[in-house]
């Protein structure tokens, strides 16, 4: 009899062993496997949350089959403890063991709110956009302009900005005065501490900068700097031979020129060509950007044309006037217009003027020039009468 129990009792076991492996083997396959999510989400993390609240949220979303064994299994990894705050990108079809790793690896938000300030040359610009899961396109929620605003900034950039997981990125133009960028960053409400003063021009290096709330001024300003004397070692290292500068700082004189004159990435190269073969001929530069920056010292725009009498002042950035490149960068020029000053076509051209198209039109002789000019000027005088 109990020999019948035992072997009973045995058989019993095994089944239930047999149950309880199988049903192991089922949940870790429900875990790894591909997930029932339909459509790419954003998964928000509020501070202090728990994985139960992140399951209960993902389960609502349908983006897991099973908050127990979504919790289950961040158990058995050993991930309980490591949940991260802000927002996640998931995409359709993530598996449990995906989506924990999404939300335990660390680092910046991947999608949810997005605060960018756009430090541009004529204006900085603040915008709040929400980044759109489907379609990973961005929408703009709230914009303005800190140096023009009255009163208080709109109520959903205030709202948006103390939020935990909204990042934060700077955007620096090219060709942005330090100045410029000094002021905007000041008028940078999520930033704190202070800039002593004005970096050198051309020292700071246009780019999008991710930062985070509480960043400090200075140290985005050093990063910059960084950022941009290890751009200039690069391209001067690459050079080409024969280049008429004396050392790297003048060549970085010369990018700003480039980047002042034309935002077209096909032209840099060309324009560079022609600054390169004046000063290889000893003909003074002659180009109004530089003239420009002797009046404003960088510190916004001229808002009007250049004068007669401007343009026959003697200063030390008047190129109508000097024979030789002024004693300082006008801007900070970028990557591209700094490989353009330290690597020019090779081209026959003395002279360029607008063409009316948003380029220029190249010359190797001036009366080919003074042709280009009449023309530009017949495109200005038929814009002026429509």
């Amino acid at each position: 009899m109990w020999r019948n129990i035992a072997s009973n009792a045995l058989s019993l076991f095994i089944v239930v062993l047999i149950v309880a492996v199988g049903v192991v083997a089922w949940g870790q396959k429900q875990y790894t496997s591909e997930g029932p999510l339909a459509e790419t989400i954003c998964l928000r993390v509020e501070r202090g949350s728990s994985f139960s609240r992140v399951a209960d949220s993902l389960e609502a979303q349908g983006a897991i089959s099973n908050a127990a064994i979504f919790r289950i299994g961040v158990e058995y990894s050993d991930k309980a403890s490591a949940l991260k705050a802000g927002s996640f990108l998931v995409q359709d079809g993530a598996s449990m063991e995906e989506i924990v790793d999404i939300v335990t690896r660390g680092g910046a938000s991947t999608c949810g709110t997005e605060i960018l300030y756009r430090v541009g040359v004529l204006s900085a610009v603040m915008q709040v956009r929400e980044l759109d899961p489907a379609t990973q396109d961005y929408k703009i929620t709230a914009e303005f302009k800190p140096a023009e605003l009255e009163g208080d900034a709109p109520e959903t950039y205030l709202e948006k900005r103390d939020e935990s997981d909204t990042r934060f990125r700077i955007a620096v133009a090219e060709g942005v005065t330090s100045w410029q960028i000094v002021d905007s960053l000041n008028r940078a409400d999520f930033m704190t501490g202070e800039v002593a003063s004005t970096p050198a021009e051309g020292s700071l290096a246009p780019d999008s900068y991710e930062v985070k709330a509480g960043a400090d001024r200075a140290t985005l300003i050093a990063s910059m700097q960084d950022a941009q004397v290890e751009i200039l070692a690069e391209a001067w290292n690459a050079r080409a031979a024969d280049l008429p500068y004396a050392n790297a700082d003048e060549a970085l004189v010369m990018a700003s020129i480039v980047e002042k004159e034309t935002g077209l990435a096909e032209e840099r190269r060309q324009v560079a060509s022609v600054f390169v073969n004046r000063l290889n001929k000893g003909m003074r530069l002659q180009t109004d950007p530089t003239v420009i920056y002797g009046i404003t010292k960088g510190q916004g725009s001229l808002g009007r044309g250049l004068r007669q009498s401007e343009l026959r002042r003697e200063t030390p950035y008047n190129t109508y006037v000097i024979d030789a490149l002024p004693p300082t960068p006008i801007a900070n020029p970028g990557r591209a217009a700094i490989e353009a000053a330290l690597n020019p076509d090779s081209t026959p051209y003395l002279f360029f003027v607008a063409d009316g198209t948003g380029g220029h039109a190249f010359a190797e002789t001036l009366a080919q020039h003074n042709a280009n000019v009449a023309e530009w000027r017949k495109i200005e005088a038929e814009r002026a009468n429509q």
